[in-house]
């Protein structure tokens, strides 16, 4: 099983804060979980833009094109400034 948790306005625009989904060989990166995810409705997909969202497996920061492996936990959040 892969954990998925989304924070702040990636979490607003998709209504949930988590998610968990039976791990796939179909996501064998980051980029293709959040393709797939994406692909969900339009809402996911402008939650899920990439350009947009970064991204951390077990709580590390990671690029796009790092492997998940079934137990991992993936969180999606949009960057963060401060002021």
């Amino acid at each position: 099983m892969l954990s998925i948790v989304f924070f702040a306005q990636t979490r607003e625009i998709i209504g949930q804060g988590e998610l968990t989904l039976p791990f796939e060989s179909a996501f064998s990166d980051l980029e293709m979980l959040r393709a797939h995810l994406a692909n969900t409705n339009d809402k996911w997909d402008l939650a899920l833009t990439r350009d947009k969202l970064l991204v951390a497996v077990n709580q590390e920061m990671s690029p796009w094109d790092t492997e998940i492996k079934d137990g991992d936990e993936v969180a999606f959040f949009p960057p963060v400034t401060g002021g």
